[in-house]
This record gives structure tokens, sequence and C-alpha cells, in this order.
């Protein structure tokens, strides 16, 4: 191997790499599908993750079901990442899951821990996959 070819090379490395970054940054970026979700969100009365009690029964509630979907590796990204408010016990699960068995999942883990379906906000919408 030539000394000479060592910098040629790693300056083509550096070129591609500042070209990849330039085109990347120049893409439009894709809108999240739950913007209009975002938008509802922020009307009066809707429960959001800023109105998570602080109090410990509530704090351990919501960790609790947040540790069960994210041990449960057949849910997608999206159920992994539904919002948990937990309020005075009362739990509203919110965000796009991606099949009604995913959906029922969450809802039965979700269950498990409150020990009572009534005490369950079901705000979640199915939102499958696109196929491009």
């Amino acid at each position: 191997m030539k000394l000479n070819s060592i910098p040629k090379s790693f300056a083509l490395l550096l070129a591609l790499g500042a070209i990849t970054l330039w085109a990347q940054s120049n893409e439009p970026k894709p809108k999240a599908d739950n913007s209009r979700v975002n938008q509802r969100d922020q009307k009066q009365g809707e429960a959001t993750a800023g109105q998570q009690k602080r109090n410990a029964g509530d704090r351990d509630l919501t960790a609790k079901i947040r540790r069960s979907l994210m041990a449960d590796k057949s849910l997608s990204l999206y159920a992994h990442n539904v919002k948990i408010i937990s309020q005075n016990g009362i739990v509203t699960l919110k965000g796009p899951v991606r099949t009604d068995l995913e959906l029922q999942t969450v809802l039965a883990k979700t269950v498990e821990i409150t020990g009572n379906l009534n005490k369950i906000v079901n705000e979640m919408a199915v939102a499958p996959t696109t196929s491009k």
C-alpha cells in the first residue's frame, strides 16, 4: 500500500460524507402522522402528559404500565410509545398503534396493572403502516 494513496482516499471519503450531509439537510422533512392528534391534545380539557400527577401512586402506576409495554417485544414502536397519563388512579392511553391486536394488548396489559377496565380511558387509534 502506498502512503500517497491514504490521503487521497481519506479526502474522497470526507467529500462523499459532506455531500451526503448536504443532500440530507435539503430534503423535505416528512410530516409526523399524528400531527392532528397533537393539535387535538392542545384543546382545553384534553389529558396530556403535562397533567400526569406527581404523587407516588400515579407515578408508579404509569411506570408499571410503561415497563409492561416495553417488555413486550411483539409490540411496534408506536405501541411502545403510547402516551400514558395517570390522574388519581385513572389511566388515559393516547396515541397510534399499528393494529387492533396491539390496541387490545395495550389495554389488557393496562387492565392487569390497574385491576379494572373502568379505570382506563382509551384514546388510542389504529394507524396501520402505509405501503410505498
